[in-house]
């Protein structure tokens, strides 16, 4: 009998979690793609912060120079690269001279800024934005990471978005290329993670103080971005994205996420080895400063431990009851895990189809759930054990 009613309560609420952690996820504003709009259209620079992304930044790059939007300049802050970053870069520049200036009144179309040597209290991004934003001359300032691929409209689209909502900081979600294994386990639960912690729908309220921003892609007025006092004011964060959207809504300007799939697309991680480095590196910083949230956290890691241990076995539990004689209790316990079991999975298939990969990747949830209870705990034991975080060869100890 006890089994039978620890089993019971355990479905009850595994239907109940399941259904609201899967309806959290709420994104309103879809950016469609849109034509671009009349010349004299304000001027966005674009600025993309760059440290030894041989990998990326051609295919990066060339996607925002090739933007249909009139009005823009590519600026990349190359943080003191050490591979072949700086040389691709140069390669792209000499490969076109209409790239130089554009016809009108002769200001650079793409600059290459090799930046300074990191100063003692910043961290790496913020410090290679703040620089790139010094010389961007754009009404709107649009900070782009070099895992991002913008479609040829994506900048016409989301100013006309940001301009229809009013925006004074608009970001959106992009579209996640997932190639490896790894990714495909992963990210899906990330990103479900990520929807339930920060509900969009409680962020575009601008009578709350939730706020969040991808780093991926954020656009910007300049004012605004002046007046809160630009990346110096985040300056040691390392989860900079987030803190400069909590700055913006909590001086009193519009803060819009939305859904920007249909026109960016981004690969944040192509192995289980950077996926590790990246999260480790955010999650807990991401929710350590609000108590609530951070108890969410630990309520996620706790949840995602069950799921990776106890899910594959409960059916294997009850089948060893029956074999023990239980009855039709022992019966009833069978049933139950196998109905969390196909809730669980049709959800977690629409999920992934939702991100362009297989839904039998489904089937993978208990082993993505232990990799991400794995890296809340280790991030959390790296910030407050003092070992500090590692990102792009540079070692940070959050206080």
């Amino acid at each position: 009998m006890p089994y039978f009613i620890a089993s019971t309560i355990l479905f009850i609420l595994g239907l109940i979690i399941i259904y609201w952690v899967h309806s959290q996820y709420h994104l309103d504003i879809v950016v469609t793609p849109a034509p671009p709009p009349a010349i004299g259209a304000a001027l966005i620079s674009i600025c993309i912060p760059a440290r030894n992304e041989e990998n990326n930044i051609r295919r990066c790059v060339e996607a925002a120079l090739a933007q249909d939007y009139p009005n823009i300049e590519v600026i990349v802050l190359d943080d003191r690269s050490t591979d072949a970053t700086a040389n691709i870069l140069r390669g792209i520049l000499l490969e076109s001279d209409s790239l130089l200036s554009d016809s009108d009144d002769q200001v650079p179309v793409f600059k290459i800024i090799s930046g300074s040597d990191l100063t003692e209290g910043w961290a790496g991004k913020p410090h290679a934005l703040h620089q790139a934003s010094a010389v961007a001359r754009g009404e709107w300032l649009c900070f782009v990471d070099t895992d991002t691929f913008l479609a040829p409209q994506a900048i016409s689209s989301c100013h006309a978005k940001a301009l229809e909502t009013k925006a004074d900081l608009f970001t959106v979600m992009t579209d996640q290329i997932l190639g490896s294994f790894w990714e495909k386990v992963v990210m899906p639960l990330v990103m479900t993670a990520l929807s339930v912690g920060f509900s969009p729908r409680k962020v575009n309220d601008p009578s709350r103080r939730d706020a969040i921003a991808n780093g991926q892609f954020i656009l910007i007025k300049r004012t605004v971005y002046d007046a809160i006092g630009g990346h110096e004011i985040v300056k040691d964060q390392i989860v900079e994205d987030k803190a400069i959207s909590e700055q913006v809504k909590w001086n009193g300007y519009r803060l819009i996420v939305a859904d920007g799939t249909r026109v960016i697309r981004t690969r944040m991680y192509t192995s289980l080895e950077t996926l590790w480095e990246g999260w480790t590196k955010n999650i807990y910083l991401g929710l350590r400063d609000n108590p609530a949230m951070l108890l969410l956290g630990a309520f996620g890691a706790m949840l995602a431990l069950i799921a990776a241990f106890f899910l594959p076995v409960w059916p294997l539990l009850g089948m060893s009851w029956v074999l023990k004689g239980g009855g039709w209790m022992s019966l009833a316990v069978i049933f139950e895990s196998i109905l969390i079991w196909a809730y669980l999975i049709l959800i977690r298939a629409r999920v992934a189809r939702g991100m362009n990969i297989s839904g039998w990747y489904a089937l993978t949830t208990p082993l993505g759930a232990g990799v991400f209870a794995a890296m809340m705990l280790t991030s959390a034991w790296k910030v407050i054990s003092g070992k500090g975080v590692v990102w792009k060869g540079r070692t940070y100890h959050p206080e």
